[in-house]
């Protein structure tokens, strides 16, 4: 019987599937999710081939729960971000460097674009992930052309647009380089979305 790590069953699941979440990122860092294999999962995150298998039948429901799961901490860290700021341009700015926070792996991992390997249902499903911080800055955008902030605007291509260019973005490790690259960030999504304080 395979050793349980945790106090209890359910602490043993969820360390189980936190250390093959880090194994997951930890191999996607250094080649594309379509060279990587449950083995090699299992091995980075030192549990048995069949742990893997119990939490997850295959390599894409692995993956679209460590999205998921990423995406919830993701939208919980910008929400908590967002706590006391009413100002419509502050949101937005808030926003903005929330997003330079996340992770550039999805973006810049090696190997072929996710969207190339991935079945069509399990595409859906990330898509519909995605739009749990969509909604974020939908509410964002629609109380700033509520009180003027933002011109009137069609929303959803402008949310499009706005995720594009952020999470596009190589964001410098290097700290004044790092904080240039946000700050250039923030004016240009404020021009993009015809804030009066970018147009002043």
């Amino acid at each position: 019987m395979p050793k349980i790590i945790g106090k209890s069953l359910h602490e043993h699941r969820q360390m189980t599937r936190h250390r093959l979440f880090t194994a997951l990122s930890a191999l996607m860092s250094e080649r594309g999710f379509d060279t990587i294999t449950l083995a090699d999962i299992a091995a980075e995150a030192g549990v048995g081939r069949t742990a893997v298998y119990n939490h997850f039948p295959d390599k894409e429901a692995l993956l679209l729960g460590f999205i998921t799961h990423e995406t919830e901490e993701y939208a919980h860290r910008l929400e908590r971000a967002l706590e006391g700021v009413t100002d419509p341009v502050e949101q937005l700015r808030t926003y903005i460097r929330q997003q330079a926070q996340l992770s550039r792996m999805f973006h810049l991992a090696p190997g072929p674009d996710l969207r190339t390997v991935l079945s069509r249902p399990t595409l859906q499903r990330l898509r519909e992930h995605a739009e749990i911080v969509e909604t974020i800055l939908r509410r964002i955008l629609t109380a700033g052309i509520a009180v003027g902030e933002f011109p009137e605007q069609d929303i959803d291509p402008t949310v499009g647009l706005v995720n594009a260019c952020l999470s596009g973005r190589l964001i410098p490790e290097e700290p004044a380089a790092r904080e240039r690259a946000i700050q250039a960030a923030e004016q240009f999504v404020l021009r993009a979305v015809g804030a009066r304080e970018a147009a002043a």
